[in-house]
């Protein structure tokens, strides 16, 4: 979600700043990238040894809460391409999975925001167990569709995030932003969303499942804003 359909990276990086110089503090950009497609808990624990003194808990909640008053500020920032694939997809009556390493009520409040009921089910951060690059969020969103997730497409921005998705067995999109990513037989590198469409992603898909590569995807056992 963070960084893949949205561009709301920014966001977080000023809260983050915020918050360690209210503790006196300093947080640079640098500092920041570090922690693009990390879980918000470990995120929290970099936080506290920059001097954060809050419970993990109470981190994460600050920081959401000061990216959703931006994004009720300023708006949803749509990634390029991003709204209009979800927009064909969606008349297309494909089931679709918002999965995120944010908190439910921050990815509640996008999804709310597309315009249109996008997504048949959310799992957030808060709902699982395991953080990306495991796999379990992807496996509990195929679950709640009834789907394979051998039989899906899933889109990534950030190197956690793609592990993830490739763990779970899914057909994977890297769409690379605030961190690059590299060209892997494991997914299919876009520089943006910028054109995809369902006749694409269909392309690709039936591309994937036909190479070698990618005909057995085991599961590997290892969350992030994405």
């Amino acid at each position: 979600m963070d960084g893949t359909l949205v561009d709301t990276e920014p966001y977080w990086m000023r809260a983050e700043h915020e918050l360690v110089e209210s503790f006196g503090g300093v947080w640079t950009h640098a500092d920041a990238m570090l922690l693009v497609g990390s879980g918000l808990l470990g995120s929290a624990a970099i936080l506290q040894n920059r001097g954060v003194n809050l419970a993990a808990a109470a981190i994460v909640e600050v920081l959401t809460t000061r990216v959703q008053e931006q994004l009720g500020s300023a708006g949803i920032p749509w990634r390029p391409g991003a709204h209009e694939l979800l927009t064909e997809l969606h008349g297309a009556g494909m089931p679709m999975a918002l999965v995120t390493m944010s908190e439910h009520r921050m990815a509640r409040q996008i999804a709310d925001l597309v315009g249109f009921d996008a997504f048949a089910t959310i799992v957030s951060g808060d709902m699982v167990q395991q953080s990306k690059p495991h796999p379990e969020a992807y496996l509990t969103a195929a679950g709640i569709l009834g789907v394979d997730p051998r039989h899906s497409v899933a889109i990534e921005d950030s190197l956690p995030g793609v592990a993830a998705a490739v763990a779970s067995g899914a057909v994977v999109v890297a769409v690379p932003h605030m961190v690059p990513l590299e060209e892997s037989e494991h997914y299919t590198l876009v520089q943006s969303l910028t054109g995809s469409s369902l006749a694409t992603l269909t392309k690709l898909y039936l591309n994937r499942r036909s190479s070698p590569s990618t005909r057995t995807v085991t599961h590997t056992e290892d969350a992030t804003r994405a």
